[in-house]
């Protein structure tokens, strides 16, 4: 049975020394109610565990974790997810900005939208490929700096409808990893050196791949999805800064 936790009357201090002393004492299950801006929630934590969020936690969540399987019911504050090395974040509702930040491994689902620099500094290293997947839509400089890893963003769940899908300065920086967009980008808005292309056959596999998964955390039909084409955006040169700087 999974440990239930009420922490509304807790500082967040203290609700992840209880966390990092039940884990520490085998407990691998956790229903944690009372959630609201606590910080820093199962950061570096490194242990398979399973858990269970309701409320809105607050900066870092899983941030450095290399394991744990957080699933948020409600919105999360930013920083979600920040250097995380394995593991998996699902988020029921919308996420804020820096979401991902220089994360190395893992996957975050996000049912809704997200803020700005979403994604920043991302790298892969031989078998491990991150992952963030969005449902919504979300604001300037998606995948800033990227290095490494799959951005996919959706543009359905969105409480903004009116908006473009992504906003200003896409991918700026990026000499590595793809963004994959459903939909359409105005090429005015993507970072200097960058593209859209069409699929190929390993892009719509991966596709499928990752938003088979994503369809399975939040019950939603996949075929939905893929009744509108999605682009890939990446650097269209392996040096799209090389010419900038002398050596």
């Amino acid at each position: 049975m999974p440990l239930e936790l009420d922490i509304s009357r807790l500082y967040y201090s203290q609700v992840n020394k209880i966390i990092r002393d039940y884990i520490e004492k085998g407990e691998r299950e956790f229903i944690i109610r009372g959630v609201n801006g606590h910080r820093y929630l199962f950061a570096g934590v490194s242990a398979e565990v399973k858990v269970e969020l309701y409320g809105t936690p607050g900066l870092d969540l899983g941030a450095f974790m290399r394991g744990p399987v957080i699933r948020v019911f409600g919105n999360v504050q930013d920083g979600a997810g920040n250097t995380m090395d394995e593991g998996k974040i699902i988020v029921h509702g919308m996420a804020g900005d820096v979401v991902g930040y220089a994360m190395r491994g893992g996957k975050i689902h996000i049912y809704g939208d997200v803020g700005y620099r979403v994604g920043i500094h991302m790298k892969a290293y031989m078998d491990k490929v991150p992952v963030i997947v969005i449902g919504g839509k979300a604001g300037d400089f998606l995948g800033e700096y990227m290095a490494g890893g799959i951005i996919i963003l959706l543009g359905m769940n969105t409480l903004y409808p009116e908006r473009p899908i992504a906003g200003l300065f896409l991918g700026t920086g990026m000499h590595g990893g793809a963004i994959y967009v459903r939909g359409k980008v105005k090429e005015s808005y993507l970072g200097l050196g960058l593209k859209p292309y069409p699929l190929d056959g390993e892009d719509e596999k991966l596709l499928e791949k990752h938003l088979k998964e994503y369809c399975e955390d939040f019950g939603l039909d996949l075929s939905e999805i893929f009744k509108e084409d999605f682009i890939k955006i990446i650097p269209y040169t392996h040096r799209p800064y090389g010419k900038l700087y002398a050596y």
